[in-house]
């Protein structure tokens, strides 16, 4: 049985543990590590200009200066950002004679942004 707060908040009138729901969701959730990991990359995209920079590469191929043009921040701005990007696997580079080029590592972020901005949009 349910009752509500002056504020709508369903709670708990009695306290009864459903055992076999409980354990099949525990053996269901990922361990604390892949959890750790989990929160650390929303964290990473949590940043509005490391943001931008997931979008764009989302689009297109590109280095530094390019994205520095893009977003309107410094050149060494976008690298620490790209740093960061890179040590959590969400982007890659490669050279090319002198010139460096950002691509996303693969389509999974991308698949997460873009349900993400359907869940906003509906």
């Amino acid at each position: 049985m349910k009752k509500t707060r002056e504020n709508n908040d369903a709670v708990c009138d009695v306290v009864a543990i459903n055992e076999e729901k409980v354990i099949a969701v525990i053996k269901a959730l990922p361990n604390d590590t892949e959890i750790d990991d989990l929160a650390n990359i929303f964290k990473i995209l949590s940043d509005q200009t490391r943001l931008k920079l997931v979008l764009a590469l989302a689009k297109e191929e590109l280095c530094v200066c390019d994205l520095s043009a893009l977003i309107g921040v410094s050149v060494s701005a976008i690298s620490h950002q790209l740093r960061l990007l890179r040590g959590m696997r969400i982007v890659k580079n490669r050279k090319e004679g002198k010139m460096v080029y950002y691509s996303l590592n693969d389509s999974h972020i991308e698949n997460i942004i873009s349900e993400t901005l359907v869940h906003i949009n509906e």
